[in-house]
C-alpha cells in the first residue's frame, strides 16, 4: 500500500474518533424576543430537574456567569432580574462498538479474486461503555413569564474524568452553548 493511502486512512480514522467524542451543541430561541432589553439575570432551580453535585454545580455556574458577563449581562440575586436562568443535567451510558479492518481498500483486481490473486482481511472489534452527559441551559423572561432561550450540550459530563478535564469540558460546553447569545436581530 502506498504511504499516502495509509496517511489518508489514519487521518480519516482520527477524524472519525474525534467526531464521535466531540460535544454536540444545540440551541433555540424565541424569535419575537428583544434580547437587548435583558441586562440582569438570576439563577433559579428548575422544579423536578436533575442537578449536578455541589462542586460541578459551582463550576457550571461560574462558567456561565463568566460567559454572560462578556455578553453584557449582570448576575443578580433580586427577584426583579430580567432573566431567570436554570439548568438540567443528565448522565447516561451507551455501548459503543468500534471496528476496523486490515483490508485498506485495494479494490477489485489488486490482490482480489478478479485477477487470480488471493485476498485476505481481518476485522477487529471492541466494545466500550461511553458516558453521555448532557446539560440543558434555559432562560426565562421574568416579565413575560416565557422561555426565550434554550441550549444543550451533550457529551459534556463524564463522572469518570479527572477533575481538571471535567471543568475544562464544562467551560468549553458553556462557551459553545452561549456562542450565539444574544441572537442577532434581523
Amino acid at each position: 500500500m502506498k504511504l499516502t493511502t495509509r496517511i489518508m486512512a489514519i487521518a480519516f480514522f482520527a477524524f472519525a474518533v474525534g467526531s464521535v467524542l466531540a460535544q454536540d451543541v444545540r440551541y433555540n430561541f424565541d424569535k419575537n424576543t428583544d434580547f437587548s432589553k435583558f441586562k440582569t439575570y438570576k439563577w433559579v432551580q428548575i422544579k423536578g430537574a436533575d442537578q449536578l453535585n455541589d462542586m460541578a454545580d459551582r463550576q457550571l455556574k461560574q462558567a456561565v456567569d463568566a460567559e454572560l458577563l462578556t455578553k453584557g449581562l449582570q448576575k443578580s440575586d433580586s427577584d426583579d432580574a430580567d432573566l431567570y436562568i436554570g439548568y438540567e443535567a443528565a448522565i447516561s451510558q451507551e455501548k459503543q462498538f468500534t471496528s476496523y479492518s486490515t483490508d485498506w481498500g485495494y479494490g477489485p483486481g489488486w490482490g482480489g479474486r478478479w485477477y487470480g490473486g488471493t485476498g485476505s482481511s481481518t476485522t477487529y472489534g471492541s466494545t466500550s461503555t461511553v458516558q453521555i452527559g448532557q446539560i440543558d441551559l434555559v432562560m426565562y423572561d421574568r416579565a413575560a413569564k416565557a422561555m426565550v432561550w434554550r441550549s444543550s450540550a451533550s457529551k459534556t459530563l463524564d463522572a469518570k474524568a479527572k477533575p481538571e478535564k471535567q471543568e475544562k469540558n464544562l467551560k468549553k460546553a458553556v462557551a459553545k452553548m452561549l456562542k450565539n447569545y444574544p441572537p442577532s436581530s434581523k
